[in-house]
């Protein structure tokens, strides 16, 4: 079995793998869209086949932003409907040959695969600088788990990320707010003004970690420290992120006193809510929703888009809450499978 990335006259061929799924949007026409962009590249679509010639086993499709070296995350991962029992020996096989500690076989041949593609191109992204495998984004119904197919398109999924070395899960509500809904009002309980200085906001983004629901954020706070995560925060959304950093927001009270900061911000397709936080002292009091407001208030004054995206942890009951409250709807649920 041969795992490589493609190279570009192979990508219509290889597109006629992709077909509706519930763990992915992504369609041939977008795949299409983001190599134009520079957000996919041949290199970072990888494919499992038997030999050459013949049509692929599994095709998985990574994402970065145009400049990085290295991909950040996986989109999609599909096996064809030609994959047999037989070819999980050989897959696993091909596990053993590259290295990969397996203690529990995959039960499932489209696993064991998938497990080997990923493995296989996890190693030359690692040769090529990555000190860790990107994580695995499913995007899935909000109710999957009371979906035949889609709990099931998770589950060997799920296996094969974890025989990758991807054995970490955080599940995200993605909420989408519209045209539609009524612009969210503001209080009189704080003020929000604009900071040039990115310092500032590294600063509040060390201050907001202490007791943070986001998964994400603490977990690379742990690994990195909180003064070097505050500052690579600042840096994504000030040069990766396509948002005007003219719309990032500090609230205070009447008083002067800080109470949070919010980030409107926008990726390549759409108008999101990049990130918001409440420094410890001011927490409990409903002041992320009046963030919240504000963000969503500056996004359709100057991004002036229909709608406005939004990601936030199963467990972050607060925000969740905010969501709601201002009229964002769930549409979609994120699973993050990560290696830490």
């Amino acid at each position: 079995m041969i795992f490589r990335p493609i190279v570009p006259q192979e990508l219509d061929a290889v597109l006629t793998c992709l077909r509706s799924d519930p763990s992915t949007t992504i369609s041939a026409k977008l795949v299409r869209a983001r190599i134009a962009d520079g957000e996919y590249r041949p290199e970072w679509i990888w494919i499992a086949e038997d030999g050459p010639g013949r049509v692929p086993l599994a095709l998985a499709i990574w994402w970065g932003m145009p400049d990085d070296a290295c991909p950040r995350s996986l989109d999609a991962l599909f096996t064809t409907d030609t994959l047999f029992i037989t070819k999980a020996a050989t897959a696993l096989t091909a596990l053993d040959t590259l290295g990969s500690a397996v203690h529990q076989p995959p039960s499932d041949p489209r696993a064991a695969v998938a497990a080997a593609l990923l493995t296989a191109a996890h190693q030359v992204f690692a040769a090529d600088g990555l000190a860790v495998p990107p994580e695995y984004h499913l995007l899935l119904p909000p109710s999957w788990r009371g979906q035949p197919e889609a709990a099931a398109a998770v589950e060997w999924r799920s296996e094969a990320a974890k025989v990758a070395g991807l054995r970490l899960a955080t599940e995200r509500l993605r909420f989408e707010w519209n045209a539609e809904r009524p612009v969210p009002t503001l209080s009189d309980r704080l003020v929000f003004a604009p900071e040039p200085d990115d310092e500032v906001f590294v600063d509040l983004f060390r201050r907001a970690l202490p007791g943070s629901l986001d998964a994400a954020t603490t977990r690379e706070a742990l690994l990195l420290g909180p003064a070097k995560q505050a500052r690579n925060d600042v840096a994504f959304y000030h040069h990766d992120m396509l948002g005007e950093r003219s719309w990032w927001r500090i609230a205070r009270t009447p008083t002067g006193q800080v109470v949070g900061f919010g980030i409107p911000s926008r990726n390549s397709t759409t108008s999101v809510v990049g990130y918001l936080g409440v420094v410890p002292e001011f927490r409990g009091r409903g002041f992320v929703a009046e963030i919240l407001a504000e963000v969503t208030r500056v996004l359709v004054a100057e991004a002036e888009e229909p709608v406005i995206r939004a990601d936030t942890d199963l467990t972050n009951h607060p925000m969740i809450a905010a969501f709601e409250l201002l009229g964002y709807r769930e549409t979609a649920r994120r699973l993050v499978l990560s290696a830490n």
